[in-house]
Formats: C-alpha cells, sequence, structure tokens
C-alpha cells in the first residue's frame, strides 16, 4: 500500500513527521536509489527501497510506553539548553520514541511514548477530546463555588475553554488541592486558567491520559502499556490499528521493569546451590533427596546382634559406604537389613541404589558353577 514518504519514514522510527519532511527537503533521502526532495510523494515501503542517509528503512515493531515524568525534564527528544529529557528514561526500550504531547517543564505526571505516527496523531488531534486528568496545588483557600468557572469555561487569551471536570481534594492550611480534567491541549492551559481566576497554581501533575494511569510508577520509570489499555484506547479513539508484534505488559497490570530487573538480580543472589547433605542425586536434578544408610542402619541397631566390637564394627562399615563387602558374619546381617529398607525410599535414586546392593549380595552365575567344576575334577 503507497503513503507519504514523510509517513513511511515516521512510522519507521527515524523521526517524527515534521522532521521527516526536514529530511527529505534536506536531500537525505532515496526511493529506490534516486534522491527525493518534493513532498507528497508516496511509496510503498514493502516494494520500494527508502534510504535515509545511504542506510535502508526497517520497519520497527509498534511500541507504547507510560512514563512517570519526573520534574524539570523536557518533553523533547533533545535539548539545546543541554537539559535532561523524557528520551533518557526510555532508553531501554530498544525504540526510537517519541512523546504523545508534551508536560511543561515543571510538570510531572503520566506521559505516553510511541513510535506509531498515527497513534500520537489521533490522541492529539482536537476531536478526539482524550481525557487529561490532572492534580494540582494553588494558593489559596478555595471553596466549591470558586470552581465554577472552570466548570463553565474561562475566557483565555486564544479563547473560551472547553467546560472541565473540577472537584476539591482538600485543604493544606493556607492551599487547596483540587482535582481537573479537560478535554483540550492548550499549551500551560491549567497554569494559565489558575491565573485567569486569581488561583495561582503552586504544583501540577498529570496523573491519567487517555485511560493510562501513573499509579504504580515512581518519578522516572516506565512500563510498556497492557493489552486491556491499548483494546481500550482503540475502541475509544481508533487506535492502534494493530495490537498483535507490538511490545507491551501483561494485562495483569502494570510491570515495572526497573524493578522487575532489580528484583530478578536479587533473587539469582539469594537462591542457594544444593548442599551435599540434600543428596548427590538431588544436586543434579535426578530426584528428591534420598535418607542416609546410616540413619537406618541405626533405627535397626536395638534388634540386631551386633552388640558387641563385631557389631560396632559391622555399622561402621556400613555407614561408610553401603557397597563395601563386611568380612564378617554380623556384618552381613546388618548389610542384609539394610538392603531391606533401601527399596522403601522414593525417588528413582533409591531404585538405582536397590539394584546395585542385589547386585552385590547376589553371587553371578560364573562364581556359583565355579565349585561344582572344581569339585569334579577332584572326583
Amino acid at each position: 500500500m503507497e503513503e507519504r514518504l514523510q509517513k513511511i519514514i515516521s512510522r519507521a522510527g527515524v523521526a517524527s513527521r515534521r522532521a521527516s519532511e526536514e529530511l527529505i527537503l534536506a536531500g537525505r533521502v532515496r526511493v529506490n536509489g534516486r534522491v527525493v526532495t518534493e513532498l507528497g510523494l508516496k511509496a510503498d515501503r514493502q516494494k520500494d527501497r527508502i534510504e535515509v542517509d545511504g542506510k535502508r528503512l526497517v520497519s520497527e515493531a509498534p511500541v507504547y510506553v507510560a512514563l512517570h515524568k519526573p520534574r524539570n525534564v523536557v518533553s523533547t527528544l533533545r535539548d539545546p539548553e543541554g537539559r535532561p529529557t523524557v528520551a533518557d528514561h526510555v532508553r531501554g526500550t530498544g525504540a526510537r520514541l517519541y512523546p504523545v504531547g508534551r508536560l511543561d517543564f515543571a510538570t510531572s505526571g503520566i506521559l505516553l511514548m510511541t513510535n506509531d505516527g498515527d497513534f500520537a496523531n489521533a490522541l492529539l488531534h482536537p476531536r478526539g477530546g482524550v481525557p487529561k486528568t490532572y492534580v494540582l496545588k494553588v494558593q489559596g483557600v478555595m471553596s466549591d463555588d470558586d470552581l465554577t468557572p472552570w466548570r463553565e469555561g474561562i475566557r483565555l487569551e486564544d479563547g473560551v475553554t472547553l467546560p472541565a471536570e473540577a472537584r476539591l481534594l482538600r485543604h493544606e492550611g493556607d492551599k487547596t488541592w483540587i482535582e481537573v480534567t479537560l478535554r483540550e491541549g492548550r499549551n500551560q492551559q491549567i497554569r494559565r486558567m489558575g491565573e485567569a481566576t486569581g488561583w495561582p497554581v503552586m504544583r501540577l501533575a498529570r496523573t491519567t491520559f487517555a485511560g493510562v494511569s501513573s499509579e504504580g510508577l515512581r518519578p522516572g520509570e516506565w512500563r510498556a502499556l497492557t493489552v486491556d489499555e491499548l483494546l481500550h484506547i482503540r475502541e475509544a479513539f481508533g487506535v492502534p490499528k494493530r495490537i498483535r508484534g507490538a511490545m507491551m505488559g501483561a494485562s495483569s497490570g502494570p510491570v515495572d521493569h526497573r524493578r522487575t530487573a532489580s528484583s530478578a538480580r536479587s533473587g539469582a543472589k539469594a537462591s542457594p546451590r544444593p548442599t551435599q547433605e540434600a543428596g548427590g542425586a538431588a544436586a543434579r536434578g535426578r530426584g528428591p533427596a534420598q535418607p542416609r544408610v546410616r540413619s537406618r542402619a541405626n533405627a535397626d541397631a536395638p534388634s540386631a546382634p551386633g552388640q558387641g566390637p563385631a557389631g560396632r564394627m559391622a555399622r561402621s562399615r556400613t555407614d561408610a559406604a553401603p557397597s563395601t563387602p563386611a568380612r564378617s558374619p554380623a556384618g552381613r546381617t546388618a548389610r542384609s537389613r539394610t538392603d531391606v529398607a533401601a527399596p522403601a525410599a522414593p525417588g528413582p535414586g533409591a531404585a538405582r541404589s536397590a539394584r546395585s546392593v542385589r547386585s552385590e549380595t547376589k553371587p553371578r552365575a560364573a562364581e556359583t558353577r565355579a565349585p561344582r567344576a572344581r569339585g569334579r575334577e577332584r572326583r
């Protein structure tokens, strides 16, 4: 499908749509080997070879991120004055993201970032009426009647504002906290509304944007939008067109990438290694730990006839290694009792040990036939 060239460049995550137009006008874009300098040219990103500064475009997977923008951070990708930008906080996404709208330098709160140009344009268009909720602290003690102009519309330099949803939250001495929801996005609108009504804004934070909340995110942290959030936005505003293939979080709730990574590292450090007491089979992942033979031999000790030195010698040999043959009748008695107890232990390790012990106690056929052959020779 053919699309405008600047739209294709923007979707590839190279630059915004306006910056892509500047790249075209500067002669830095080629289509099928030909330099393009005029706007309005259409191309098919599946069939045409599109290059920017000699590098072929490769479409990125769509990424949708919610960032809790801190105060004193610029809502741009770069700042001529060298101030920190929102791009510094989302470098871990692996894609070139740009903000959906802006927040003032001194304003904190939720800010969506994406590499999907259609997604950003749909949410920023005035006809969309995307709701944005702010919590602000103003100078003075407000009453509910003082919020009437906010709910009806306030005349500013660029016209009357649309009616806003406003409610009192609490009083803090001679200051008041209120919550305001707007459905338009004028430059510094909340602060100008406060100045126009005589309630200067001292603190401002955006808590939700298009239904996406900053809850659970500390300033400077980000998370991918969940499937439920993307479905809600598409139902309300028609974007994104496709959700499959996008980098997203789990539908059960927000995913804090920084805290998830730190918890994974701490969990790896805390996980203990298998000890020898757990048994060799458990340490190698072959099954549950087997009980030591010594405990079963000791449990049978009261009924064993080895109360004298011979019995103690038999138990010591059994504890050292079950496969070591005993040299006395008392030792053979203790070993036979160990053989009876071994199969009762669960797990494949016990079955192997039982087979090995039976092979040791039962003489092989060659050994049983040898005395008979020697006897015939004597006859």
